[in-house]
């Protein structure tokens, strides 16, 4: 059976240059827009000796045991969470993903979520788009939001999103409070996470999904945030509850939220779509054209260095 590279997405196979003198067939998605869906992945199994996977392919057994060749999977992203490590580690197969790549994207995308919401932009167009604005004639009040200026934000996670999205909002006037999930003692602007929740006007969440995340954000904590908080996730969504978050949401103990990720997607709580302070974008923190290209490079390194015998550049252990 012949060997095969699968990429899961369509991309120009020049944003893969460490696979140029790779001299095996490559097998990309049939739509251009599409990502490859885990029954084509599936049919391809047998023959993949790398898969270079831009979405959320789950890693599991079932693919392993339909993969007896494959050596590596190389993730187009941050997240790890689609890995089984275990059953990856048994069959020796490599895990990596691309860490640095989607720093800077993602932060701007937590931005634009934190000003669309509070500055209601998308609920405003909305309006605009009906004719509203026009028949009923100016209505400041009806559009007032929040100054970000001298309000705080609470990040929890501080690595290099987190970091990013402090340095972003610091520009803007805000305090930046965070937690972590190391102790740090001897910095003022650290917060455990029962000390951080009423304290911020804005919560960020900048973590993975690991056993100890999952629900992290529920309806225990949302109710310790202050009333009319803000909440932004750009993070995994499994990390909040929704149905307790729709609540918040409904009760106004949040004034609104912005979402790139969620519980179950690409299904979305019914009653998320309905809010009109809720802002809801397809998952695109990393949809960067420059942001894209560099983790395809990086996923490229990590396989050639496979597929010649070497260890991956950026292993996910």
């Amino acid at each position: 059976m012949p060997a095969s590279i699968l990429v899961t997405n369509q991309a120009p196979r020049e944003q893969f240059p460490a696979l140029k003198n790779v001299s095996l067939p490559w097998i990309f998605a049939s739509d251009s827009l599409a990502l490859m869906s885990r029954a084509e992945v599936l049919v391809h199994a047998q023959e993949a000796v790398a898969i270079i996977n831009q979405g959320e392919l789950r890693v599991d057994e079932e693919l392993l045991e339909n993969a007896p060749n494959l050596k590596v999977v190389a993730n187009v992203a941050i997240g790890t969470d689609n890995f089984d490590l275990s059953a990856m580690a048994a069959r020796e197969v490599w895990a990596t993903n691309a860490p640095d790549a989607f720093t800077e994207s993602t932060a701007d995308a937590a931005l634009a979520l934190l000003l669309d919401v509070t500055r209601r932009v998308s609920e405003s167009d909305r309006y605009l788009r009906t004719g509203a604005w026009a028949s009923e004639g100016m209505r400041p009040a009806l559009w007032e939001g929040p100054l970000l200026s001298g309000k705080t934000i609470g990040l929890i996670g501080y690595g290099r999103i987190g970091q990013a999205v402090a340095q972003r909002v610091r520009a803007f006037g805000m305090r930046v409070l965070y937690n972590r999930s190391q102790v740090v003692a001897d910095d003022p602007n650290y917060r455990s996470l029962d000390e951080l929740l009423p304290e911020v006007d804005v919560l960020s969440l900048h973590i993975p999904l690991t056993p100890s995340t999952r629900h992290l954000i529920d309806a225990q904590r949302l109710g310790a945030m202050k009333c009319g908080g803000y909440l932004i996730n750009v993070a995994r969504g499994k990390v909040i509850d929704e149905a307790a978050l729709v609540a918040a949401l409904q009760s106004g103990q949040l004034a609104g939220v912005g979402l790139d990720v969620f519980e179950e997607e690409p299904v979305i709580h019914p009653e998320l779509l309905t809010l009109p302070n809720a802002v809801l974008t397809p998952h695109l923190g990393g949809a960067a054209r420059e942001a894209r290209q560099s983790a395809r490079r990086m996923a490229a390194e990590n396989v050639a260095r496979v597929l010649a015998g070497e260890p991956p550049l950026t292993p996910v252990v």
